[in-house]
């Protein structure tokens, strides 16, 4: 009896791993606005908050150039080195690096619809402890401020 019900925890954690936290693990969000509209007040938004964009990537045209055809797909990289200095400036941590800068998507499904997707910082600042943990809290706060205006309730 005791080694069903050790294997039965097992087997409940394993699906809660394999369906549910996935899905915990980034938030998506749809747009009020269109695609170019998203993207334009994304770029806006950015530099109004202080937040340095080092990259954005087009998908859509990447993809185009191997012969792919996606949906409209754009991925920016935004930094805030008040933040990041904490993670880059910790021996400890810096293998936190990995998972930046921080990462905004922006994407069309075949429902004409604009989607914006990032990853739950909170949640990861919860499962990874310590000092980074602060840092990834906060500029998951401060991606979630800066989308505010433009995801739906």
């Amino acid at each position: 009896m005791f080694l069903a019900g050790i294997f039965s925890g097992l087997i409940i954690i394993g699906l809660f791993m394999a369906v549910v936290l996935p899905r915990m693990l980034f938030t998506v969000s749809e747009s009020k606005y269109d695609f170019d509209k998203t993207v334009e007040m994304i770029t806006e938004q950015a530099q109004a908050g202080k937040w340095n964009m080092p990259h954005q990537y087009d998908l859509q045209q990447t993809m185009a150039k191997h012969n792919f055809e996606v949906q409209p797909v754009k991925v920016f990289s935004l930094c805030k080195p008040d933040i990041a200095i904490r993670i880059l400036g910790s021996d400890p941590d810096r293998h936190l690096s990995v998972l930046m800068p921080c990462r905004i998507s922006v994407y069309q499904k075949a429902d004409g619809k604009t989607y914006i997707s990032r990853m739950n910082a909170g949640l990861f600042a919860r499962l990874i402890g310590g000092k980074a943990s602060g840092a990834m809290h906060d500029a998951g706060e401060g991606i979630e401020v800066l989308l505010k205006s433009l995801v739906k309730n």
